[in-house]
This record gives structure tokens, sequence and C-alpha cells, in this order.
């Protein structure tokens, strides 16, 4: 946990790729952390290797990776079959059995209105994930709040286009920001 925090310290800025362009424009910078958000289960641990070849932390959306259900399984699978650092999702119970195996867990949020943002400190507190990333990541009034009421790292994302959102969501709290957009990737 100290090395992923070390990395997000050295560069804020994580690099959320969605397709192979993305990725191999993303392994040109100089971010340390990759969010991969595509892939099926016949491609994932190829694409996990990729980025640990460039010295990188690896870690999988879960949930968007096709072929794998939403059942504690399907974490075991990114365990056994690939080499990535940690997984992301929505499903607290794919986040706790990530944290037995010993895998970085990032629980993502939509906080779409006052009902989701209550869901927050209620769902984070269940299943004790290492971080959470809060969407969009542009709302740097809820950032605080979110940042006061839990101990969790925060992470910004969607929605993230220039060095102001960047500036106002790591002012709020946020340890880092995600992003699928190559030009901050650069900055």
């Amino acid at each position: 946990m100290a090395e992923l925090q070390e990395w997000m310290e050295d560069c804020p800025v994580i690099a959320a790729v969605k397709d192979r362009e993305g990725l191999a424009q993303c392994l040109q910078s100089e971010i340390k952390v990759v969010f991969i958000l595509f892939g099926t289960v016949c491609n994932i641990g190829e694409l996990v290797h990729q980025v640990k070849a460039a010295g990188r932390c690896a870690i999988v959306h879960i949930d968007l990776v096709s072929g794998l259900s939403a059942k504690e399984i399907s974490v075991d699978f990114i365990r056994k079959y690939t080499e990535a650092d940690g997984i992301i999702s929505t499903k607290p119970a794919l986040i706790s059995r990530a944290a037995e195996l010993g895998l970085y867990t990032v629980q993502r949020f939509f906080v779409i209105d006052s009902m989701a943002l209550a869901n927050v400190t209620r769902h984070q507190g269940a299943c004790k994930p290492d971080f959470i990333e809060i969407l969009p990541g542009t709302m740097p009034k809820i950032f605080r709040k979110i940042c006061r009421e839990t101990a969790v790292p925060v992470i910004a994302g969607g929605l993230i286009s220039d060095k102001e959102d960047i500036m106002a969501a790591l002012n709020a709290g946020a340890c880092a920001i995600s992003t699928t957009n190559p030009q901050v990737w650069f900055m």
C-alpha cells in the first residue's frame, strides 16, 4: 500500500485506459499507475503484462472485463492468471475478496445525487477498500465533504480535462485523479 501511495504522490495522475491505443500511449508517459478499463477474459493477462513489463502498477476494473461475472471467483481469476496489482469495482463483495487475496482495492462510486453521496460512506465502511474513486471528478465541494467523512484516500475520476480540474480535485483532498484523456497524461 505504501508503494502505491508513493507512486500517486510522485505522479497524482492515473492513466485510465479504455483501449489498446490508449494503453500504448499511456506507456509513453511518466505515469506510474494504470487503470485498465477494458479487456476480455482471453486477453486481460496480456494487457496487464504489458503494463507490468513497462514497470507500472496495473489495476484492473474487473466490472469491465468481458467474460467475468460479478462473483468473487472473478477476483480469484485475476489474482491467479494475471500479474495485476489490484482491482477496481463498484461491488463491495469483489472489493472484500480482492483484499483477502492481497490485491490493492479501489471502490468506484458514481455520485449523481444525494442518495448516491450517502452510499459512499456507508458502503466503503463495509468492505474497507484501499481507495475510493468518485465520479465525476469535477466536484471539489463534494470531494471536500467525502474526504472529511472518510479516512480512505479518495481518487477523483471522470471529466477531468485540464490542469485546473486536477488542481481543484487535489486541493479538495483527492490523493490522485484518474482520466482517460491522453492530453492530461502528458501534462
